[in-house]
């Protein structure tokens, strides 16, 4: 999972991915989906992420670029730090609950919600000359 928050421009203001908080080693915590222990307690999501990693940055009026719709948890530091708008790739999980929370709040808060379609399938980088 990565995010990216760009200005009004599409300049990039602040980038982030789904990983543990900084000083909590790979090595130590759990990276499994399921069983008793997993990932989903320690590891912080994308969005907030790009958020924190803003450093302060103003955010007023930014757009965030994210794999998959926010959850209520990320909605909520969308909302407050003044992002207008998130474009996404995937709704997997459209049916849960904290999604469709998520949509209730930022729709409430005003903040534009498109999904991004195209007719692409891969995008290929190729570093050799």
């Amino acid at each position: 999972m990565g995010a990216c928050i760009v200005d009004k421009n599409n300049i990039i203001l602040s980038t982030g991915y789904n990983g543990f908080p900084y000083g909590c080693s790979d090595d130590e915590f759990p990276w499994e989906r399921e069983g008793e222990d997993t990932k989903y307690k320690y590891v912080v999501h994308a969005e907030l992420n790009a958020i924190l990693n803003a450093r302060g940055k103003n955010l007023n009026g930014a757009k965030l670029y994210v794999d998959l719709f926010p959850c209520n948890e990320c909605a909520k530091a969308i909302i407050q730090s003044g992002i207008s708008r998130v474009i996404y790739l995937y709704d997997k999980y459209s049916d849960t609950k904290e999604t469709q929370a998520s949509k209730r709040m930022l729709q409430s808060a005003n903040v534009e919600c498109r999904q991004l379609v195209t007719d692409k399938k891969n995008i290929l980088l190729d570093f050799e000359r």
